[in-house]
């Protein structure tokens, strides 16, 4: 039976838990709101009263924390309690660069530290489903591979660039977080025209957004601005959206009217919509 901790259980800390745990291992949980770890304790988890007390005889440290702060906090606190040859497997969301330099300096100090956000909510979690990336020292990385692969379907090893996974990760929230915003807006523009919005989603029964999202991110990716949409006539378009949602709240469109105003005023409507990308 593998000895394992996890410090942070909230949503996806719990689901973690839970599949591991229904895997066999034996865990320890801690969680700065201590109620959220007690949940965990008819599950079979064991709770800990502080983060050094978690991490102690575990050979695998999972951290699925706030931020940068927090896992700055949590990481001092446990160390008191850290087997020498335990590894820290870190699944929060942070920043690339903090990312990368806490990666050199606790490796440099003998801490076995691997940065692994994912792709993953509760629900895939419990199922050990979804994507994981990894980034930092190979070695480290070939530790852990055979516990990560089995917490999700696809586990992506970026290399030894510390930071690259918390970029990878940061890139592809904001492809989501955009998508929910541009979803937003197109049902506002829907109500305005007095469709609602599962009839506006009936659009998806024959146009697919993302084919074309493939193939103009790769034109904006290689700087190809060549017009198949000049940015003039798409900022027409933006502004009969506006008009037509009225007062309905939006989300992403008076931020991209304002960057084509932009790239029009610098005497580009005539390139290609991507050229909002230079």
């Amino acid at each position: 039976m593998t000895h394992i901790a996890f410090l942070g259980t909230g949503l996806l800390g719990a689901a973690f838990v839970e599949a591991a745990l229904g895997r066999g291992d034996s865990v320890t949980v801690w969680n700065r709101t201590a109620s959220k770890a007690e949940a965990l304790r008819p599950f079979g988890a064991r709770v800990a009263a502080t983060p050094a007390e978690t991490v102690a005889g575990a050979e695998r440290v999972h951290l699925v924390l706030q931020d940068d702060s927090s896992v700055e906090d949590v990481i001092a606190a446990l160390r008191p309690g850290l087997e020498p040859s335990a590894i820290i497997i870190d699944h929060t969301t942070t920043q690339p660069q903090k990312t990368g330099e806490r990666m050199a300096r606790l490796n440099a100090e003998g801490i076995a530290y691997l940065h692994c956000p994912v792709f993953i909510g509760p629900v895939a979690a419990r199922k050990s489903e979804g994507i994981i990336l990894a980034s930092g020292p190979q070695a480290l990385f070939e530790r852990a591979k055979p516990a990560l692969e089995r917490m999700a379907t696809r586990l992506e090893y970026l290399g030894e660039r510390g930071d690259l996974a918390a970029a990878y990760k940061l890139i592809g929230n904001c492809l989501l977080l955009s998508i929910t915003g541009v979803v937003a807006d197109a049902f506002a523009v829907g109500a305005g025209a007095g469709v609602a919005p599962p009839d506006a989603l009936k659009l998806l029964e024959f146009f697919n957004p993302a084919g074309v999202i493939a193939g103009r991110s790769k034109k904006m990716a290689a700087r190809d601005y060549s017009a198949t949409f000049e940015l003039s006539m798409a900022r027409k378009d933006v502004r009969l959206m506006m008009e037509t949602a009225g007062a309905q709240p939006l989300a992403t469109l008076p931020g991209l009217a304002a960057r084509m105003d932009a790239m029009i005023a610098a005497g580009r409507g005539h390139e290609d919509i991507g050229v909002i990308a230079s």
